[in-house]
């Protein structure tokens, strides 16, 4: 089946924050939003035709998932990732950051150091100081064309601080870098030294590019597995985030109970009845159409790649291994990160995340989303060449 990505669809007046919200957060109204990580395409056909006759059904009570809700479930992660695991294990929530604030308050106290590799998504410092835990940061290096961990500044930070959690991205928002096998192990190594716990947000687990390969890590490494909490959701992979639906995994059964009664101390239970349906076709019927939107991706990647390099030479996109979220350095255009967001949203008409909304070493870089038509991606590209002078 032949799936059309270039098509072009109107947004507006969907209520979606993407477009509907500029005016209300000061942007001008004939932006072109390519920030907010959701994508400008319909979901796939069988997710579409599985919503529409649930919708006809008429009666959207609450609603828990069956058996063959976690059958879709094993197949997808089974298949693409080798991870195995017992349906009792999990846990629904309306979204990865939900679960990631419920595992904030469930597993750590009050000035307790929680920490993140920035710069990441912004969430995770959000979630830490709004649940008045300490803010803990190891700073990822950019060596070269791409970022590393460094390993000794890691376990000082949880040395000295005594760090209780960890909030892994993996793949990374917005570095785009896939982790790979003897990373991932050094960080679970020196965690389980100290007796740190993990939260692995894989949420965007299924956006690889060739060449490279995520790891579910507690496939990856079962023996520490009961010291981990995997939270992954479709809503990234099949543009679903509005239907609020993640799923989080939880071998240990003290910390599920923990967690759990954390959920429950926030008066959350059942989840939507159309996330529920979504994320079971999803899983069951859009292998292909994920396939093929990996295929746009990528070439909407290099053709972002392509007009930097022709265009603005020192800019550059840091090369993506996952995700569809470009991450760009604008620094050598020597401009503040406030008059760097003047020129972008005022004069090119372009609205992008700001590169220190990841933390303080993302200033002087930008994100841009490029999960959308070719068109729309070309039209962002022809409004910064003018806005920069090319």
């Amino acid at each position: 089946m032949e799936y059309n990505f270039d098509r072009l669809i109107d947004r507006r007046g969907t209520d979606c924050i993407k477009y509907d919200g500029a005016v209300r957060q000061g942007k001008p109204a004939d932006i072109l939003p390519l920030w907010v990580a959701d994508m400008d395409f319909p979901a796939p056909p069988a997710v579409l035709d599985a919503m529409t006759e649930r919708v006809r059904h008429g009666i959207f009570g609450y609603s828990e998932p069956a058996q063959d809700y976690f059958d879709a479930l094993k197949t997808w992660f089974t298949g693409r990732f080798g991870y195995t695991f017992n349906p009792k294990w999990v846990v629904l929530t309306s979204s990865v950051v939900s679960a990631l604030c419920t595992a904030i308050r469930a597993y750590t106290n009050p000035e307790d150091a929680v920490l993140i590799q920035e710069p990441v998504y912004h969430p995770f410092r959000e979630s830490i100081l709004a649940n008045d835990r300490r803010l803990v940061v190891n700073t990822l290096q950019l060596t070269g064309d791409a970022y590393t961990i460094d390993f000794a500044d890691f376990e000082r930070q949880i040395a000295e601080h005594q760090v209780k959690l960890f909030i892994l991205c993996s793949p990374h928002n917005p570095v785009g870098r896939v982790w790979r096998v003897e990373e991932l192990r050094e960080l679970v190594r020196i965690c389980m030294k100290y007796d740190v716990l993990i939260f692995s947000d894989e949420i965007h687990c299924d956006f690889v590019f060739p060449g490279h390969t995520h790891h579910v890590l507690p496939a990856l490494i079962p023996e520490a597995a009961e010291r981990m909490i995997l939270s992954t959701s479709p809503s990234k992979t099949f543009n679903l985030a509005g239907l609020h639906l993640a799923n989080t995994f939880i071998p240990d059964r003290d910390l599920r109970r923990a967690f759990c009664q954390e959920l429950n101390r926030s008066g959350l239970s059942q989840a939507s009845s159309l996330g529920l349906v979504a994320c079971r076709a999803a899983y069951n019927g859009g292998a292909a159409w994920l396939d093929a939107l990996l295929a746009y991706l990528a070439a909407n990647m290099a053709e972002m790649d392509r007009f930097l390099k022709a265009n603005f030479p020192s800019v550059r996109l840091i090369p993506p291994e996952g995700t569809y979220l470009a991450w760009v350095d604008c620094r050598s255009l020597g401009l503040s990160a406030d008059a760097l967001d003047y020129k972008l949203t005022q004069e090119a008409k372009v609205w992008l995340n700001r590169g220190d909304t990841f933390g303080p070493t993302g200033a002087g870089f930008v994100r841009i989303n490029t999960a959308c038509p070719r068109k729309t991606l070309e039209t962002c590209l022809t409004r910064l060449a003018i806005s920069l002078g090319v």
